[in-house]
């Protein structure tokens, strides 16, 4: 019999059984030892002829009935002049080497003594030297600790290292084994497949075979989540796959996936779904603190973690906030780096775009061989356009740096000083700004320089031990601008012919952004490695748009499903009043009355939507100025919360005694990704054709574009904001049973470059 085979890179593997102490005081540095790119060149620069550097080394190491496939690159492979090898293992750290000592970090030994062992097996040597470098950065200062240790001892080093990870390993082959079997039984969670279903299942099914990435225009009511999710799941039992994540933009659309994989599990399903919910939102504390003295989450969380992890794997399935927060408080760890812990391990992750796109956030543990065999399954993805702008954007204000200099004057010397550099750089720029903005092409390469200083200045004070030697105020704001220091040294990296900076210049305050214009080529970047992607919303349209936008290859897939509803459920009308921002005082009376008699004409539920909140607050005052008998109105405010969310969409009510009328904005948290099934929705009013507000970004974008030679109007403003339309409109149709009115409210809707976007179904 064969042995199961765990594979495994050493880094993960010693992180695992060696990880210990608290989580991080308050902020994770850029540099703080981690494998740091420019200290790694430095050292390995020192190295002579004979040295080898970035060496691929792996073994194979039973234990009882699983064999352990563990690889790993290690920094330096030295040739030393006693004869013997010397594994360098190169750790950086922006702190005070003098805080390092020996035994500070044993998961460091760990790493160069499992190298060690892998040379030594592979070469026949008796004995082998094991070295730590630590750099200081940036004064290139190094402290080396050696120690040596024949081949005996370092292969029971590394046994023991796998022996005590093998329970977790056995507990996921175990569960690995159950799930297989599970999804071999697993059927079509409905009696029959919708119109569309089955090809759009078909197709993603297919996709993964195939490595490639699908874009899928499929409709509204179809049911996307189970389309998609059933056969990614087929996939992991037929061994195409090990894990998949289903992103979202809206916490709201997490609960769909959760509801699919739910009934997947009482179809007989057996599958580890973890969601991760925001930090913010799941802490424990009254505020958000991750210092050991303020939280009891994080002292000694990684001492814990791993019983934690284990427990919760061994007893449960379905795993979402509240199941999280459940667990984390009987093993007290942190809710929100407990579910992190848990993705890599889970079966599937529902979450944010960010935790794959976004560089500053992405799980950065995930290793080639897990990416492989991963499946990413993109929500509403029309979204992922402007919010990977925002991913790959990065801006710094002055305001925050003249605070700076001034809090930290006669503090830390070195603060004061690199914050008084950037607040420089910002006068003499605001000097030679003509106008209210400056638009340039070239990175801001002196800007860049400056914020780097400032950032390992700003470093060294936040990573100092003890209390802080600014004032509360003073340290919130270091910590803040230091992020933002650290996302525009960062987004500085990725800069090319596709961004733009630009300066805007207010009464108070300068700001300078560098801005994403076509995030294509990061998120084809950022999805690499990954087995596919599928991409899918009701509103991928057009197709050649969001193929562009979202970083689609020539071999990608694309797929449009018709809507599986017929044209007698929805009744359209378009009423061709300009809603204009010109036009809005003199049509604001017409557009009132207009819609008082939609509300009027028959009893029910209805939506109102509008391409902003003021515009939506001015029509609310003019349809509410005259009282309406058996009607009422409920009005979206600009920040809910969850609970106030709840109770706005819980009014719509099959059974209410009185029509309910809601205003709502295009694009906002109920034009999108909420069912409102039957009853529970009437009819629905789109006032505008959804632009978004002409400015500086938008301006730019279009400008940009046009240089492409593509419709910059139409890529800027035209497309993204027709997807709103479309997203508010398929509000209303969700099942074979639905039916209901749908006004159009603009002359535009009658010009052919915007009917042409419309779905045919609407026509």
């Amino acid at each position: 019999m064969i042995n199961p085979v765990i594979n495994i890179a050493v880094r993960p593997l010693v992180e695992y059984v060696f990880r210990s102490g608290d989580l991080d005081s308050g902020f994770r540095t850029m540099t703080a030892l981690v494998e740091g790119t420019k200290a790694h060149q430095q050292v390995q620069r020192q190295y002579g002829e004979m040295d080898q550097k970035e060496v691929y080394v792996s073994a194979e190491i039973p234990c009882g009935d699983l064999l352990f496939v563990v690889d790993g690159r290690c920094d330096g492979l030295l040739a030393e002049e006693d004869g013997l090898m010397t594994i360098d293992e190169i750790k950086s750290t922006s702190g005070d080497l003098a805080l390092i000592t020996e035994e500070t970090y044993p998961v460091h030994w760990a790493q160069a003594k499992c190298y060690a062992y892998m040379v030594a097996r592979a070469r026949d040597l008796p004995r082998m030297r094991v070295q730590l470098t630590y750099m200081q950065l940036p004064s290139g200062e190094l402290k080396r600790y050696r120690r040596e240790a024949d081949f005996a001892e370092l292969e029971s080093f590394v046994q023991d290292v796998v022996a005590q990870y093998a329970p977790f390993a056995n507990m996921l082959k175990s569960h690995r084994e159950a799930r297989d079997r599970s999804i071999a039984d697993l059927a079509f969670p409905f009696k029959a497949y919708r119109a569309g279903q089955r090809k759009l299942a078909g197709a993603v099914y297919k996709t993964i075979e195939e490595k490639v990435s699908l874009f899928a225009k499929a409709p509204t009511g179809i049911g996307k989540t189970i389309s998609t999710t059933f056969p990614a799941i087929k996939a992991i039992g037929e061994g195409h796959l090990q894990h998949l994540f289903y992103l979202t933009a809206k916490t709201i659309t997490r609960t769909a996936a959760e509801e699919a994989f739910a009934l997947m599990q009482s179809g007989g399903l057996h599958l580890h779904a973890v969601t991760i919910t925001a930090k913010e939102k799941v802490c424990f504390q009254e505020e958000v603190s991750c210092r050991k003295e303020d939280c009891p989450y994080a002292d000694g969380y990684y001492d814990r973690i791993n019983g934690a992890v284990l427990d919760i794997l061994a007893h449960e399935t379905l795993i979402g906030r509240q199941m999280i927060e459940k667990y984390a408080r009987k093993h007290r760890v942190c809710p929100f780096e407990y579910s992190l812990d848990l993705a890599y391990a889970a079966d599937a992750v529902i979450c944010d775009y960010n935790y794959i796109f976004d560089p500053k956030v992405s799980l950065k543990r995930m290793f080639g061989e897990q990416k492989s065999r991963t499946a990413l399954l993109v929500d509403e993805a029309h979204n992922l356009v402007d919010r990977a702008r925002e991913m790959y954007s990065a801006e710094l204000n002055k305001a925050d740096f003249l605070a700076l200099q001034r809090g930290y004057k006669g503090v830390n010397p070195a603060v004061n000083r690199a914050a008084k550099a950037v607040n420089g750089f910002f006068i003499t720029l605001r000097k030679e700004t003509e106008g209210p903005h400056r638009i340039d092409r070239n990175k801001p390469e002196e800007l860049l320089a400056l914020a780097e200083d400032f950032v390992l200045h700003a470093e060294q004070e936040l990573a100092s031990p003890g209390p802080a030697s600014a004032g509360t105020e003073e340290a919130a704001l270091l910590l803040q601008t230091y992020f933002a220091a650290q996302s525009f040294v960062r987004t500085g990296k990725l800069y090319d012919e596709r961004y733009v900076t630009y300066a805007e210049v207010t009464a108070k305050d300068l700001r300078i952004k560098m801005f994403c214009l076509d995030p294509s080529h990061l998120l084809r970047e950022m999805g690499k490695g990954f087995r596919s992607r599928i991409l899918f919303s009701a509103t991928l349209s057009p197709l050649s748009y969001y193929r562009d936008m979202l970083g689609a290859t020539p071999e990608d897939y694309t797929v449009s499903i018709p809507s599986p509803f017929a044209r007698e459920q929805l009744d359209v009308t378009i009423h061709p009043l300009s809603t204009r921002y010109r036009d809005r005082e003199q049509t604001k009376d017409a557009l009132a009355q207009l819609l008082r008699r939609l509300a009027l004409g028959r009893s029910g539920n209805y939506l109102y939507f509008f391409p902003s909140y003021a515009y939506m607050n001015l029509i609310y005052e003019q349809v509410t100025a005259k009282p309406m008998e058996n009607v009422r109105f409920l009005l979206q405010q600009g920040a809910m919360s969850e609970q106030e969310r709840e109770d706005f969409l819980a009014a719509f009510d099959a059974g209410n005694k009185e029509t309910l009328v809601g205003f709502a904005v295009m694009g906002g948290i109920f034009s999108e990704g909420i069912d409102l099934v039957g009853d529970r929705l009437t009819g629905v009013a789109v006032v505008g054709v959804g632009l978004p507000q002409i400015g500086l970004e938008r301006d730019i974008i279009r400008d940009y574009f046009n240089e492409q030679d593509k419709d910059g109007f139409d890529y800027a403003y035209v497309f993204p904001g027709m997807n709103k339309v479309l997203q508010a409109g398929g509000r209303l149709i969700r099942s074979e049973n639905d039916q209901g009115v749908l006004l159009l409210v603009d002359d535009r809707y009658l010009h052919p470059h915007y009917a042409r976007l419309l779905p045919e179904e609407w026509s």
